[in-house]
C-alpha cells in the first residue's frame, strides 16, 4: 500500500493532493493542515478576489519569474495557465480575465476558488486532517517513512512539503518547511520579503498618505545606477510607498546590495521637460496673482502639492508672477524626478511572498522530488522560486503541486 502525505493545505498542497489522488500511483492520500481550514492564505490573495493565474504564453510567463525560471519550465509546461483555467472552469468555478491578463473568479470571491479545490479533493477521496501540526519528517536510510504529529507517527512512502513561506504568518505560513528541509539535509537560500512596500526616509510623504497615483513612472537607483523601471499605479502610505509597481520593484530591490537606494517618481510621464515647462508658463501666466500652491491644483492632487513644492524649494505662498525661471526649472525637474531615499523593505511577514527557500539545485525539476531523500517532495512557495505580481505565484504553486502530486 502506497501512502502519500501532503504537509500544508494551501494552493500547492491542495493541488498536490488532487494530483496524487488521481495519479493511480497512490492507495491513500492524506492532507495535513495545522489551521482550522484549508487555503487560509488564498482567501486574502488579490485583495480577497484571488488572482489565481495569468493568461499568458509560457515564455512570457517565465519572463515574469524572478528566481529560477529555468527550473520551473517543465512544471509550467506540464500544468500551464491554460490548463489551470480549464481545470477551474470545468469544475464549476467560472473565471474572467482582466487588465494585464490577470485571471479572477467571476464572483470576485477568493472563497470560490478555495471551495472548488476543497470539493475536488474530497471527491477524490483525500483524507483531510485539520488542526494538526506536523512536528517532523521521519527518514530511514535516505527514504521517507512517515511524519510525526502529536499523536504519533503516521507511516507513508512519500511526503510532499507545501508549507508556504514566512509571509502572512497569521495564515499559518511560519516557515515550518524550511526546518523540515534543513533537518533532511537540504540547503535553504536566504529568505527575504518580496512583493512588499518600501519604507522611506523623511516624513514629507506622510501628507500624501492614502493617495493613489495612476499612470506614473518610477525608477529605482542603486548607488547611481538604475536597477528597476516601471509604469503604472502606486500608493503613498504611513511608512512610504506601496501599490502594484512598488511591489514589483521590491522583487528586484531585495536582491540588490547597495549603500544607497533612491526612488524617483515621474509624476508627468506623458510630458517631456519642455512640454511641462510650457504648461507651467501658461498656468502661471493665467493665475499670476494666485499662489503657486493654488495654481498647482490643476497639475497635482492636493495632498502632493506641498511635497513637490518643498522638494523644489519653492515657497507655496509665493505668487506665480514672482516665480523665477530657475525656480520653474526646479519645479519641472521635481515633477519629472520626485526623489525619496529608500530606508528598507517592509518586513517579510507583510510581504505577499517570500523570496528564497529550499535550493532548487537539490530538487528534480521533472518530479519535484528531493535529490537527497527518496520519497521527499517540495512544492510551492517553500521552494526558492518567486515571481512578479499578477497571478504568477499562485500558478507556480498549482504547477509545482500538480507535478509533485503526480510523481509522489
Amino acid at each position: 500500500m502506497h501512502t502519500v502525505i501532503i504537509v500544508g493545505g494551501g494552493a500547492a498542497g491542495m493541488f498536490a493532493a488532487y494530483a496524487a489522488a488521481n495519479s493511480g500511483n497512490s492507495d491513500r492520500v492524506i492532507l495535513i493542515e495545522k489551521n482550522e481550514k484549508l487555503g487560509k492564505k488564498m482567501y486574502i490573495t488579490g485583495k480577497g478576489r484571488c488572482n489565481l493565474t495569468n493568461k499568458t504564453p509560457i515564455p512570457e510567463f517565465l519572463n515574469n519569474v524572478i528566481s529560477n525560471p529555468k527550473f520551473l519550465y517543465g512544471a509550467i509546461t506540464e500544468f500551464s495557465p491554460e490548463k489551470t483555467i480549464d481545470f477551474f472552469e470545468n469544475n464549476g468555478c467560472k473565471l474572467k480575465t482582466e487588465r494585464g491578463n490577470r485571471v479572477f473568479p467571476v464572483s470576485d470571491k477568493a472563497s470560490d476558488v478555495t471551495k472548488t479545490l476543497q470539493n475536488i479533493i474530497v471527491k477524490c477521496g483525500v483524507e483531510i486532517m485539520l488542526n494538526t501540526a506536523v512536528q517532523g519528517i521521519k527518514i530511514n536510510d535516505g527514504q521517507v517513512v512517515g511524519v510525526e504529529i502529536e499523536s504519533g507517527l503516521v507511516a507513508c512512502e512519500s511526503v510532499i512539503v507545501c508549507t508556504g513561506g514566512l509571509s502572512y504568518p497569521l495564515t499559518g505560513s511560519t516557515g515550518d518547511g524550511y526546518g523540515f528541509a534543513k533537518k533532511s539535509g537540504h540547503s535553504v537560500v536566504d529568505l527575504k520579503p518580496s512583493l512588499c512596500g518600501l519604507e522611506l526616509y523623511g516624513s514629507d510623504f506622510i501628507t500624501a498618505q492614502g493617495l493613489s497615483l495612476k499612470n506614473v513612472a518610477i525608477s529605482v537607483v542603486a548607488d547611481g545606477k538604475i536597477v528597476y523601471k516601471d509604469f503604472g499605479e502606486m500608493l503613498f502610505t504611513h511608512y512610504g510607498v506601496s501599490g502594484p509597481i512598488i511591489l514589483s520593484a521590491s522583487c528586484i530591490i531585495n536582491r540588490v546590495q547597495a549603500a544607497e537606494l533612491t526612488l524617483k517618481i515621474d509624476l508627468k510621464p506623458a510630458l517631456n521637460e519642455q512640454m511641462l515647462n510650457d504648461r507651467l508658463i501658461r498656468e502661471f501666466e493665467n493665475g499670476k496673482l494666485k499662489s503657486v500652491a493654488n495654481v498647482m491644483r490643476s497639475l497635482l492632487p492636493q495632498s502632493l502639492i506641498n511635497v513637490v513644492l518643498s522638494n523644489a524649494k519653492i515657497n507655496s505662498e509665493k505668487r506665480c508672477c514672482e516665480i523665477l525661471k530657475k525656480e520653474r526649472n526646479n519645479l519641472v525637474l521635481t515633477l519629472k524626478n520626485l526623489e525619496f531615499k529608500i530606508k528598507h523593505l517592509r518586513p517579510v511577514d507583510e510581504a505577499i511572498v517570500t523570496a528564497g527557500g529550499v535550493s532548487v539545485k537539490e530538487i528534480n525539476p521533472k518530479t519535484m522530488e528531493s535529490k537527497l531523500v527518496k520519497g521527499l517532495f517540495f512544492a510551492g512557495e517553500v521552494l526558492d522560486v518567486d515571481a512578479f505580481t499578477g497571478g504568477f505565484n499562485l500558478q507556480i504553486a498549482f504547477s509545482t503541486g500538480f507535478v509533485a502530486g503526480k510523481n509522489a
